[in-house]
């Protein structure tokens, strides 16, 4: 984990693990399907209950969500071989597979591109500075562009190898204020939040449209096997709801955020069984915000500084969401974690702790004080 319980910033990936690529000839699916059946009772039992902690402990393997991306083989055989790794770490909840094609493939719909920089995820450059000229524009379906075919082609490829026998998530979904960021420096959509609402408000939930429609295709593909709310959140065929993405909310004002974006996040919870809301940063100052959400099922937050610089203060978290029923996804890496998940956990709360211990020894170690922790505070 390092000396230091500070931000990695000479790793690629605070949160990743390396792993061997392992081909869907020599991955063993009997043996995952029947360890994901067993959680699953688990995760149920957790969901009926009003408080209780669940540990998940995310296996990303490196450059998955960077350039690997590109080619839907290497994807594949990188992320069989997390879910094998996976499974020498003591944890309630499976990993999944997820067709990860990169954030900012809205831009497709207005003729952005990806581009590629040297090792490193896709990235696409704003192509508006206002929103009446987004408004004004013809947009094509997420499905007809070359990212969203990309994605789509990536999903059924994922589908075709694995044939539903392990658990698959839906592609990194961004909130409308996310993506709006993608099609408008975010210095100029800030300017429009004040001069032009109406249009902000409407920019917003056309990308909640585009990303909606998009989103059904690829559920459709996935079918029974899919794995929710995905992406950074831990995700399952128990849990529900759809991931927003959402970090961009946290430096507008609330009433704006309320007025202008929630809207839109909510009206995609409605197509998607509820909002589950994720923020990198810290944003104690947006809780009351995000419990007033409608349809909101779950929360995310980092908790410790090896994976977020400017991590969460546990203890305002503890407060605000026991006896909520909403569950907190709380990430911790490094020696603090247990520590970090002391400080959160509080009785009437639903906790999912996401741990990123380097061992096995390590992570049978933190999993029993984290269940003993559950066991003492009723």
């Amino acid at each position: 984990m390092g000396n230091e319980n500070t931000f990695q910033y000479n790793k690629r990936d605070s949160q990743g693990t390396k792993v061997e690529p392992v081909s869907c000839e020599k991955f063993d699916f009997v043996r995952y399907a029947d360890y994901e059946a067993l959680l699953a009772e688990r995760q149920k039992s957790f969901l009926a209950a009003d408080s209780g902690i669940l540990v998940y402990r995310r296996v990303r393997a490196d450059g998955v969500f960077y350039d690997k991306c590109r080619d839907y083989k290497e994807s594949l055989a990188l992320q069989l071989g997390a879910l094998q790794k996976s499974l020498e770490f003591r944890a309630d909840i499976a990993n999944f597979l997820e067709p990860w094609y990169g954030i900012g493939y809205i831009a497709g719909c207005f003729g952005g591109a990806y581009e590629f920089p040297e090792g490193q995820a896709p990235a696409v450059k704003p192509l508006f500075h206002s929103v009446q000229e987004l408004l004004a524009a013809d947009p094509l379906p997420i499905e007809r562009t070359p990212a969203g075919r990309q994605i789509l082609e990536m999903t059924e490829y994922f589908m075709d190898k694995t044939k539903g026998q392990v658990p698959v998530s839906m592609t990194d979904v961004q909130s409308p204020i996310n993506m709006l960021s993608y099609l408008l420096p975010i210095t100029d959509l800030f300017m429009e939040v004040y001069d032009d609402p109406d249009g902000v408000r409407e920019a917003a939930m056309m990308t909640a449209r585009l990303l909606a429609d998009f989103l059904k295709k690829q559920r459709v593909i996935i079918g029974d096997a899919l794995a929710s709310p995905g992406h950074g959140f831990a995700s399952s065929r128990i849990l529900k709801g759809i991931g927003l993405s959402d970090d961009n909310s946290i430096m507008i004002a609330e009433e704006d955020y309320r007025d202008l974006f929630q809207p839109a996040d909510e009206w995609l919870g409605e197509q998607f069984g509820g909002v589950v809301f994720h923020s990198c940063g810290n944003w104690e100052q947006k809780i009351p915000m995000v419990k007033n959400m409608k349809g909101i099922l779950m929360a995310d937050g980092a908790f410790t500084a090896q994976t977020d610089p400017s991590p969460n203060v546990p203890e305002p978290f503890g407060r605000a969401f026991a006896g909520s029923g909403i569950i907190l996804n709380a990430r911790a890496v490094g020696p603090d974690a247990m520590d970090a998940f002391a400080a959160l956990y509080q009785p009437g709360m639903k906790l999912i702790a996401v741990t990123y211990c380097e061992t096995g020894e390590e992570q049978e170690a933190l999993y029993g004080r984290l269940h003993e922790m559950e066991r003492t505070i009723r």
